[in-house]
Formats: structure tokens, C-alpha cells, sequence
């Protein structure tokens, strides 16, 4: 049945889920829970293996830059994936769930392996860097897309579910790292990440288009309390609003902080002892993770903008703990440290997600967050290959300010953003005493 609200947003109200899938929508959720929980092990353990790659005769400098393109080709892959997954013909995506999965399941078993076996840092780069990134960067774009056109009712919630276990997921693997022999930890890895990822997409399935479940009224969810945009944008009339490039300009900023943090923090803790780094980073991870997973249910408490406000000074605060403990040796202020960075730093990632819908509507959210969420590929060419330059020449306490300072510019720019599409300002009208002009002579 189809069915149309106040805002104009079309909705086909059904088939049932079970009609569509047999089974529960909610498993829309846990497979691409399980996929992005193997995924996230590429960026977030990575930080883990750099003291051991570098026994490979590899600078640290060039070790870092591998993570720094990986990150490239990774945020790059989510534009032109959303796009092919949007256009459609027939009633069909011009790009299905099922086989971007097991192609990026393929690039991130090769990735794996490369920097398992390759000594030869360019080759490490192309297998890696660049392909391994590209299949995490597909598999990260369409998991959280269909999770989102499963969930439409529960987008926000739903995707912050999903992305959370590209974060905490890697705890482990990340734990492990520091004390087995990088070809075996590697290898065992790829295998994991193969079996998990190309699993659970061959399940993926797309719903019909603009599809709503039956046991929800889309009319009566149009119109309750939640903020929504003044209307539907374009993926072009949103680029001319002002705002989406200042959301990218924040992202930018937050995730450069953020990738700094994650991938520098074994390195600063391996002066404390490993036992420190291996509890440090499940800390710092587990924090990411659950940083996404609620940031949602604090936006629906204080709005979305005053959320990623919060978060991103709470990431300046971790910033700010970081150069202390790195000044003062303390293990103490470094776990603390962890704490505050990991949620300030993975928190943002859903709450962009959530504020592109809030601001230009559905119709097009996919196309309009890839983009916002490329701004990782420059964050991660600033917080982690820039940042690798720097730590030699300025130590870590003073680049741990200057990322506090980044992420405190980013928060305060983040409280400047306003629904695009609202009049700035009001006429004001003037109620006039008529009586008092009459007695005074002047115009009834």
C-alpha cells in the first residue's frame, strides 16, 4: 500500500518482513553487526602492529603511511557504492548487497595477507592500503545501508548499533596482536574476516523501494516530536546549502583526532609496559565502540548538534589527559585518557549520520553521509600520516595539545550548525496603542 505524509515523503507500506526475507527484519541488524565487527579490525588494530612491522626494516614514518592511505581508499569507497546502491532499475539495485560483500570480503582477505607477508613496503601498500581498503570501505557502505533501508523507522538507532562493532569489535584481534608473530596473527585474521563477511552478506537482502514495515503507521512516526528537515534536499541542493561543507569541515577535524589517537596510542604506551598497552587499547576501543552505539539516546536528550558538541569536547578533554600522561609517564591519566578519547572520537561517526538525515531528509541520506563521511580520507592523511611526521620532530605532549586544540575548534563549529532551509530571521511586528495617539493628536 502506498502511502504518502504531510512532508511528501512517499512510503510502500509492506509486504511483512517475513514475506520478504523469512525471518525477522531484526537480522537486517545482526549480520551486518558480525560483518562490521570483523571489518573495523584493519583500522583500529592496526595501531597494535606498528611497533612489529618496523622490525621489518620499515620506518615508522612509512609503516604509519600505510594506515593513512588505507583510510584514503576506504572513506573514498563509500561515495560511488552509495550512489549504485541508490539508482536503481527495474525495482532493483544497479549494485546488490550480496555480491559488494563477498567482493569486499575478497579485497580485505588479499589486504590481510599482503601486509602478513610482503617486506616489501610498496607491495604491502597496493595489497593493503589500497585493496584491502577499498573492500572495507564497500563493506562499511553497505552494511550501514541496509541497515538503514531494513530499519527505516530506527534508522539512527539501528546504524549506531552497527557501526559500534566497527570499533569494539577489534579488541580482540587488537589485544592479540601484541603477542603473537605478525604472518600468524595476520593470516589467522584474514581468515576470520573472510569467512565472517562473506557469510553474512549472501544473506543480505534489499526491501522493495521507499519499503516500510506494516506494523509501524509512517503517518502517525512523520509526526511525532522528532526534529525533521523543512524538506526533502537533493544530493546538489544540499551542497549549495553552506551547511554540509561545514559538516565535513568538523568531521575532518574529528576524525583526524581521532585516527591520531588510535593508531598512536600502542606507541605511547609501550614505554609503560605491554600489559598497559593491551589494557589501554581494549579500553580505548571499547570506548569507541560504546561512544557510537549511545550516542543516539544522548542526541535524543539534547539535540543532535549539542551531542556532537559535547563529544568532540570530550575528545579534547582525552586529548588533553594524553599529553599529560605522555609528559608525566602516568598509567593512571593514560587509561583515563583512553576513556574520554575513544567516546569523543567514535560518537561523532553515528551522530553525522543522524544529523545529515535530520537536515536534508531521507531521499537521498545515503549520498548526502558518504560524502560528509569522505572527510575520514583527509583525516586520515592529517591525524595519521602528517601526525607521523610530527611526533619525532615535536614529541607527543605537544602534538597531543595541538590535536586537543583541533578537536575544541571542531566542537565549538559543530554549535554553529542550523537546520538549512529556515528563514534567518523574522519580521518583527509592532503593536501600536491606538488610544495613546488619539490622545496625544496623532493618526487614529
Amino acid at each position: 500500500m502506498a502511502l504518502r505524509d504531510c512532508f511528501g515523503r512517499e512510503y510502500q507500506v509492506g509486504p511483512a518482513p517475513a514475506a520478504l526475507l523469512g525471518r525477522s527484519r531484526e537480522s537486517m541488524a545482526w549480520l551486518p553487526w558480525a560483518a562490521m565487527a570483523v571489518t573495523g579490525v584493519s583500522q583500529y588494530a592496526f595501531g597494535s602492529l606498528v611497533p612489529r612491522l618496523t622490525e621489518r626494516g620499515w620506518s615508522a614514518t612509512g609503516t604509519l603511511w600505510l594506515l593513512a592511505v588505507w583510510t584514503v581508499f576506504q572513506a573514498c569507497a563509500g561515495f560511488p557504492t552509495a550512489y549504485l546502491r541508490d539508482r536503481r532499475t527495474r525495482g532493483h539495485s544497479l549494485l546488490g548487497p550480496r555480491t559488494v560483500m563477498v567482493l569486499g570480503a575478497a579485497l580485505q582477505v588479499v589486504g590481510l595477507v599482503s601486509l602478513a607477508h610482503f617486506t616489501s613496503l610498496p607491495f604491502a601498500l597496493v595489497g593493503y592500503s589500497v585493496l584491502g581498503g577499498t573492500g572495507a570501505g564497500l563493506v562499511y557502505a553497505t552494511s550501514t545501508s541496509t541497515v538503514a533501508n531494513w530499519h527505516p523507522d530506527r534508522m539512527a538507532a539501528r546504524g549506531s548499533f552497527v557501526t559500534g562493532a566497527f570499533a569494539y569489535g577489534a579488541v580482540p584481534f587488537a589485544v592479540a596482536f601484541l603477542f603473537t608473530p605478525v604472518p600468524l596473527a595476520l593470516d589467522v585474521t584474514a581468515a576470520v574476516v573472510g569467512i565472517v563477511v562473506a557469510g553474512a552478506g549472501l544473506s543480505f537482502r534489499d526491501p522493495p523501494p521507499n519499503w516500510w514495515p506494516p506494523d509501524v503507521d509512517p503517518r502517525a512516526w512523520a509526526t511525532d516530536r522528532r526534529p525533521r528537515p523543512v524538506r526533502q534536499f537533493s544530493f546538489t541542493e544540499a551542497l549549495r546549502t553552506g551547511v554540509l561543507p561545514v559538516m565535513y569541515v568538523v568531521l575532518l577535524a574529528a576524525s583526524a583526532v581521532s585516527l591520531f589517537t588510535v593508531t598512536f596510542f600502542a606507541t605511547l604506551g609501550l614505554s609503560m609496559g605491554v600489559a598497559v598497552v593491551a589494557v589501554g587499547t581494549a579500553i580505548l576501543l571499547g570506548a569507541n565502540g560504546l561512544g557510537r552505539s549511545m550516542a543516539i539516546q544522548l542526541a535524543e536528550r539534547v539535540g543532535r548538534r549539542r551531542a556532537i558538541g559535547a563529544v568532540l569536547a570530550a575528545q579534547a578533554a582525552g586529548q588533553v589527559c594524553l599529553a599529560g600522561a605522555a609528559s608525566a609517564h602516568s598509567t593512571v591519566l593514560l587509561l583515563f585518557a583512553a576513556i574520554l578519547a575513544g567516546v569523543g572520537g567514535g560518537a561523532c561517526y553515528p551522530l553525522f549520520a543522524a544529523l545529515a538525515r535530520e537536515y536534508f531528509g531521507e531521499r537521498d541520506v545515503a549520498r548526502t553521509h558518504a560524502v560528509v563521511y569522505s572527510a575520514k580520507a583527509v583525516g586520515g592523511v592529517v591525524g595519521v600520516g602528517l601526525a607521523a611526521f610530527a611526533v619525532p620532530s615535536w614529541g607527543f605532549p605537544g602534538v597531543f595539545l595541538v590535536a586537543a586544540t583541533i578537536a575544541l575548534t571542531s566542537a565549538i563549529l559543530a554549535t554553529r550548525l542550523r537546520r538549512p532551509g529556515h528563514v534567518a530571521t523574522l519580521p518583527i511586528m509592532y503593536v501600536v496603542d491606538t488610544t495613546t495617539l488619539q490622545g496625544s493628536g496623532g493618526a487614529p
